[in-house]
């Protein structure tokens, strides 16, 4: 049973180390057809003409069951142009803008006014995903949009990409207001960032590719997390945790109740992200 478990469905007698990232067996180099992630088997790729014994639907699905995007980044655009485009308005707004914007507990205005989300303002948690105010900051950061963010916006559908980099950004705001103290500021998309390094980490599972190359920047971006000034680090962490979490569910969900387990896993995260903004909000009076 073990050497069958690891052999070619259409070539028993072929080792095959990759699985059809549609229907999960395993193919050996021959029958290997290249997809926009990973690779599937010639009966996927025929389609529901192929004379395989499971049923496929019409339009190729990517390994998540979303659509295959015509434009593989275009939510990814989407997102860059909105972080660059709030930058500018900061460059030609300045501090006020920020002071509007970004992320902080409570910070008194004066001594009968105070701002923040213990306040009410519970938007920014997430205008402050998209508020930068150095070229460093945000040049680092989309440039690592623009390496991550495609390949998953192409594994994922534009949808389910979307949500998780939300998800993933909130996550980062939520556990900097729950554990940073509350007059200090944070801003930027390093969060939500953080999330999609950690879905690349879980597709690249998923597909069994080499996992040493995501794992090194991973490593490499944890460390500079806690050895450099001026870096939240609650929303690398927060980013990191429900990135990975809500990738896992989304990659790993049953074929049969794909849908229904993606929408509990995000709902499931949204809930913990509420629950600890309440719980903080509590603790601030």
């Amino acid at each position: 049973m073990n050497d069958q478990a690891v052999c070619c469905y259409r070539h028993p007698d072929r080792a095959a180390g990759v699985c059809c990232t549609r229907c999960d067996r395993r193919i050996c180099p021959d029958c290997m057809v290249s997809a926009s992630v990973g690779f599937q088997c010639p009966e996927c790729v025929a389609g529901p003409s192929g004379t395989g014994h499971r049923p496929h639907p019409e339009e190729p699905r990517t390994v998540t069951g979303g659509a295959h995007p015509r434009d593989p980044a275009l939510v990814t655009k989407i997102i860059l142009g909105v972080n660059v485009a709030v930058w500018i308005a900061v460059l030609a707004a300045g501090d006020d803008l920020v002071t509007r914007l970004e992320l902080f507990g409570r910070f008194p205005l004066r001594d009968d006014l105070s701002a923040g989300v213990a306040e009410g303002e519970w938007y920014r948690l997430l205008t402050s995903v998209f508020l930068h105010q150095t070229p460093t900051h945000i040049g680092f950061n989309m440039l690592s949009l623009w390496w991550l963010g495609p390949p998953l916006e192409a594994a994922f559908g534009r949808a389910r990409y979307l949500a998780l980099y939300l998800l993933a950004g909130l996550g980062g705001s939520a556990l900097t207001y729950l554990v940073a103290p509350p007059d200090s500021a944070s801003l930027g998309a390093s969060g939500a960032i953080f999330g999609l390094l950690g879905a690349t980490a879980v597709l690249t599972r998923r597909l069994k590719y080499d996992m040493r190359p995501v794992l090194a920047v991973l490593v490499l971006n944890l460390i500079f997390t806690f050895t450099w000034s001026n870096i939240a680090w609650q929303a690398h962490i927060g980013g990191l945790v429900v990135g990975t979490a809500v990738a896992y569910g989304m990659v790993h969900a049953p074929r049969g109740r794909r849908l229904l387990v993606q929408t509990l896993t995000c709902g499931a995260a949204l809930a913990a992200i509420t629950a600890l903004v309440v719980v903080r909000t509590f603790q601030l009076g």
